[in-house]
C-alpha cells in the first residue's frame, strides 16, 4: 500500500501482494573467457597442473583399460585446458599430453616409431585440431558477441536519452503554449472567454505533464494506477481543496496501450475535476477511483463521489459543460463509453474495448 498525507488531502493505492519484482540481469560468465589472459603464470601453472591430474589419472587407470586407449584422459585435459585459457595454452597442453601419451602409453613405449603409432599420432593431432578449432571459433564468436552486445547497450543509451529530451521538449513546448494562453487571457473582458481560455490552457498543461509521465523509451505502457494516483493527487492540489480524500484501488498490473492512455488519463482529470467543482460545493468528501481489468470486455474506471450528485437521467454528451462532451468524445474516440449517473453522489464509469489494454 503506498500512502499520500498532505493536511487532509489522502490518497492511497491497493497493491496486488502476488506482484514480484523482476530479478535483475545476471553476467554472462562465459563472456569472460578465456580467462587469466592478463596473468600467464597462473595459467601456465594451471595448464601443467591439469596436464599432469591427466597423466596420473592415465597412469592409474592403466591396468583396467584394454589396449587402444592412450588418450582417454589426456583429450579432457586439451579440451577444458584451451576453453579456459585459450587456444595456445590449449596448444601447449595437446603438445605435452600428446608426448606423455606416445612416450608412456603407446607401444612401443619411450617414443617408438610403428605404422601403429603413426596412425594414433594422426588420430590424436586430428582431434585435438578440431578441438582447438571449434573452442578458438567459439570463443571468437563469444567475443563479438559481447562486442556487439555492448554497442546495443550504448545505443539503448542513447535511445533513451534522445527520447526523455525529446519529452521533456515537448512537454515544455506544451507549458509554454498553456502559458501564452494564460497571458492572452488577460486581455479578454468577457468572462465566458476568460474562462474557455483558462481551461484550455489548463488543458494543455495537464497534457504535457501526462507526456512526460507515461511513456517509455522502450515503447512499453506503464502501469495505468499508479499514473492514476499521481494525476488525482496532482488535480487535488492544484484545487487547493485539502478537505476532499480520493482513493485509487484496483490491480497495478493494468497497462493501457499508449495511444489509450493519454486520453484516459484526460477522462479521469475530467471526472474528478467536475466533482471537486460540482460536488463539492458546499464541504468537503470523497473521491474513490476503481480500476479493472477484464480481457474479454476491455479495462473499466469509475470515479465515484459522495457530493451532490448529478440529477435523473443526466447525459454527458448534451451538457452544457465543456469538459464533459470532451470527456465523452474522447472515450467514443477509443470504441469506449463515458457515462455520468446519480449513485449516492455521482458515479463516473469509463468502459474501453479490450483493444486498449497493454500484456502486464
Amino acid at each position: 500500500m503506498v500512502t499520500r498525507n498532505e493536511a487532509n488531502c489522502t490518497a492511497w493505492v491497493m497493491i496486488d501482494p502476488s506482484a514480484e519484482a523482476l530479478p535483475r540481469n545476471s553476467v554472462r560468465w562465459i563472456e569472460q573467457l578465456p580467462v587469466a589472459r592478463d596473468r600467464p603464470f597462473l595459467g601456465s601453472t594451471t595448464m601443467l597442473a591439469m596436464v599432469a591430474a591427466a597423466w596420473l589419472l592415465r597412469d592409474i587407470a592403466d591396468p583396467l583399460l584394454p589396449p587402444g586407449f592412450p588418450y582417454v584422459t589426456f583429450f579432457p585435459a586439451v579440451i577444458v585446458t584451451s576453453f579456459l585459457f585459450g587456444v595456445r595454452l590449449g596448444s601447449v597442453s595437446a603438445l605435452l599430453c600428446g608426448l606423455l601419451a606416445w612416450y608412456f602409453f603407446i607401444p612401443p613405449a619411450g617414443f617408438g616409431l610403428t605404422s601403429s603409432t603413426v596412425f594414433a599420432l594422426a588420430f590424436y593431432v586430428l582431434v585435438v585440431a578440431t578441438d582447438l578449432a571449434l573452442v578458438h571459433w567459439m570463443q571468437a564468436a563469444n567475443r563479438q558477441l559481447a562486442v556487439e552486445r555492448e554497442v546495443s547497450r550504448s545505443l539503448a543509451d542513447t535511445r533513451e536519452l534522445l527520447f526523455r529530451e525529446l519529452q521533456h521538449r515537448v512537454s515544455n513546448n506544451l507549458q509554454v503554449a498553456a502559458g501564452l494562453l494564460t497571458m492572452q487571457k488577460r486581455q479578454l473582458t468577457d468572462g465566458a472567454e476568460r474562462t474557455a481560455l483558462d481551461e484550455a490552457a489548463g488543458r494543455l498543461a495537464l497534457i504535457g505533464r501526462i507526456s512526460r509521465q507515461l511513456y517509455d523509451p522502450s515503447g512499453a505502457a506503464q502501469p495505468i494506477i499508479l499514473f492514476l494516483t499521481e494525476l488525482c493527487i496532482s488535480i487535488i492540489e492544484a484545487c487547493g481543496r485539502h478537505d476532499v480524500s480520493i482513493s485509487i484501488t484496483g490491480d497495478d498490473r493494468l497497462r493501457l496501450v499508449p495511444d489509450a492512455a493519454i486520453p484516459t488519463a484526460l477522462i479521469v482529470a475530467e471526472a474528478v475535476s467536475n466533482a471537486l467543482e460540482h460536488g463539492f460545493e458546499d464541504g468537503g468528501g470523497r473521491i474513490a477511483v476503481r480500476v479493472e481489468g477484464d480481457p474479454e470486455r476491455g479495462p473499466r474506471i469509475t470515479i465515484h463521489d459522495d457530493g451532490r450528485g448529478v440529477p435523473a437521467n443526466f447525459d454527458a454528451e448534451v451538457s452544457t459543460s465543456l469538459g464533459l462532451r470532451i470527456a465523452t468524445t474522447l472515450a467514443r474516440g477509443q470504441g469506449g463509453r463515458f457515462h455520468l449517473e446519480p449513485h449516492g453522489g455521482t458515479l463516473a464509469t469509463l468502459s474501453l474495448p479490450p483493444g486498449t489494454m497493454a500484456a502486464a
